[in-house]
Formats: C-alpha cells, sequence, structure tokens
C-alpha cells in the first residue's frame, strides 16, 4: 500500500494539482458563476423634449414595441423604439430582468425571434447591430440607434453575451 506522505511528495501530484488550479482560474475568469448572484439595476426616465415643447416639433411617439421571451436565462419586460421630434430613435427597456453575465450586451438584429433553445444562437447569424454593453439586468434604459439604422430589417433585439454566443432573452419589434 501507497503512504499519504509518498503521494504528497510525488511530482506528479504536485503537476496534477497545479493544473486543476491553473484550470480552475481560467473557469473562473471565463464563466464568471458570481454573477448568477450580482443584479446592476438601471432606472433611466423615457427620452422627452427637453425645454417648452417648440411649434412644429413633434412630441416623441413609440413606433416600434416588443415583449421579452426567455432564451438562456429567464428575460422579460419589454421595448420600444421612440422616435423623437428631432429625428433621433431610442431603443427602450422596460421593467427588464434577466440575470447577470459577462460580456452582454444589446443587439438590434434581422434574425426571426424564435422561441425556447431553438432561438438561443441565431441572432448572430445574419446582420445585427451592437447598440453597446447592457447598463443592468433590472431596470430600464435607453440606447441611442444609429440614424443609419434600418428597422425594416433589424426587427428584432436580443440581449447577447459575445462570452458564449448566445441570447439570454429576446423580443420582436412589431409597429405600431
Amino acid at each position: 500500500m501507497v503512504s499519504a506522505s509518498k503521494i504528497a511528495r510525488s511530482r506528479i501530484t504536485w503537476v496534477v494539482a497545479v493544473v486543476l488550479v491553473i484550470g480552475l482560474g481560467i473557469g473562473l475568469a471565463l464563466f464568471q458563476p458570481w454573477r448568477l448572484f450580482t443584479n446592476t439595476t438601471v432606472e433611466e426616465a423615457a427620452p422627452t423634449i427637453s425645454g417648452p415643447a417648440t411649434p412644429g416639433v413633434p412630441e416623441p411617439k413609440t413606433v416600434y414595441t416588443g415583449t421579452f421571451i426567455a432564451h438562456e436565462h429567464a428575460t422579460t419586460g419589454t421595448v420600444r423604439v421612440i422616435q423623437l421630434g428631432d429625428g433621433r430613435r431610442v431603443l427602450r427597456l422596460e421593467d427588464l430582468d434577466t440575470s447577470d453575465g459577462p460580456a452582454l450586451f444589446v443587439w438590434l438584429s434581422d434574425a426571426e425571434v424564435l422561441p425556447g433553445s431553438d432561438g438561443w444562437g441565431v441572432f448572430d447569424d445574419g446582420e445585427y447591430l451592437n447598440l453597446g454593453n447592457l447598463k443592468g439586468n433590472k431596470g430600464s434604459q435607453n440606447y441611442d440607434i444609429p440614424a443609419d439604422a434600418d428597422l425594416t430589417t433589424l426587427r428584432s433585439v436580443s440581449i447577447w453575451c459575445d462570452r458564449f454566443n448566445v441570447s439570454f432573452g429576446a423580443a420582436e419589434l412589431n409597429a405600431v
């Protein structure tokens, strides 16, 4: 029988231990499992006309709406595209509730929103537009849409995890 002290002094034991520690460190860096227990809440006001109403300048109006469905993680909330009086458009996420995660972004995409695991990975298959980092995994927040973005083509929104190439949740944009 081999004694415990002999195993502890073995070169193979130390090599295996070092490999396990390095693997654990890499795994923690990639998966960031603590994010399953963290939340960032953002409560931004809906965009409005700043200052007094200007004659001839239209009030902001909602031109597209949608409701999130869950993909890789439970995700709820609604989306609106708001057309401002000066022509700018803003994507507004309202009452968002999803998991925190590494490298989360808000994407506009030409992909169809599919339920279940069929929809997890479709948003990077075609055309998509990254509107920026997800500001918080809970709450209401605004994202500027570039003037040249074609919302007749980019017809869905995804909370996209770039680290694992998967959608946490998505919403189809429907014209109002």
